[in-house]
């Protein structure tokens, strides 16, 4: 009965989908984060060799799950858009807790003795693309990544959450409901700037003794990703808004966002 009440209210029922979707891609941005591609090899360009700081040859190589933070960051504006500050810090302490756990419960995995059968599957498939010399090793690389690079993802996360949420209010304040790209984007902006550099800072200059100049030169280079992709995905800004005033009708949604721009 109490589940058929929750259902019925469409603005909690809202929460709960992007709740879980917000705290979907952040769990597998973080895992994919041990896989580094080349941006440019993705489209086809040469690398861009670019020199910064006095480091030479940077090119468009990122985590791949600075594919997913750009949707996280999205979603951070449309929830503090209807729901309030109150919700995004309640959701970005839950997506920590959640990430935390997983890797807590992956590292528990990473301990457990491995089957022979399947550690060593050498030679078992016709196909040499399917033998893995040792499968308990490339498990443990794959799924196990290094505690500095947890700690300065989670540390980045937050403090970018708490930026964009205080960089989008202060906006609206002075826009009203105009300019949604302006307070969408402008505080992703400014909040992405610092989460660059706050995780490279804790995981490799503290974490991995890289050199500071390196580390300022590729947050450099990452945070130009961020800005292009927070430019080319201001239209899925104004389409999430389109469809949750749709499916919240335009009175309600009208009402959630006067309530949640008082919170």
């Amino acid at each position: 009965m109490a589940v058929n009440l929750i259902l019925k209210n469409r603005g909690v029922t809202l929460f709960i989908i992007l709740a879980g979707f917000f705290i979907a891609n952040t769990i597998v941005a973080e895992f994919v984060g041990g896989k580094i591609f080349s941006l440019e090899k993705l489209f086809g360009f040469q690398s861009l060799n670019l020199t910064l700081f006095g480091v030479h040859n940077l090119g468009l190589n990122l985590t791949a799950g600075a594919i997913l933070w750009p949707i996280v960051f999205i979603m951070t504006d449309i929830i503090n858009e209807y729901y309030g500050t109150r919700a995004v810090k309640f959701l970005s302490y839950l997506a920590i807790g959640t990430v935390l756990y997983a890797f807590a419960m992956v590292y528990g995995a990473i301990g457990l003795p491995p089957n022979d059968w399947w550690q060593f599957q050498s030679g078992l498939s016709e196909d040499p693309s399917r033998n893995i010399a040792d499968m308990g090793l490339s498990f443990n690389k794959v799924m196990g990544q290094g505690l500095w690079i947890i700690v300065g993802s989670m540390v980045a996360f937050l403090v970018g959450q708490v930026l964009d949420v205080a960089i989008f209010h202060k906006i609206k304040q002075v826009t009203g409901e105009s300019k949604i790209w302006l307070r969408a984007t402008g505080s992703t902006l400014v909040s992405q700037l610092v989460d660059s550099y706050v995780v490279l800072i804790i995981a490799f200059y503290i974490g991995s003794d890289w050199d500071l100049v390196r580390v300022m030169a590729i947050g450099t280079v990452n945070y130009f990703y961020k800005f292009g992709m927070a430019v080319l995905l201001t239209p899925l800004i104004y389409l999430g808004h389109y469809l949750i005033e749709g499916y919240l009708g335009h009175e309600q949604a009208t009402k959630m966002k006067n309530e949640a721009s008082s919170t």
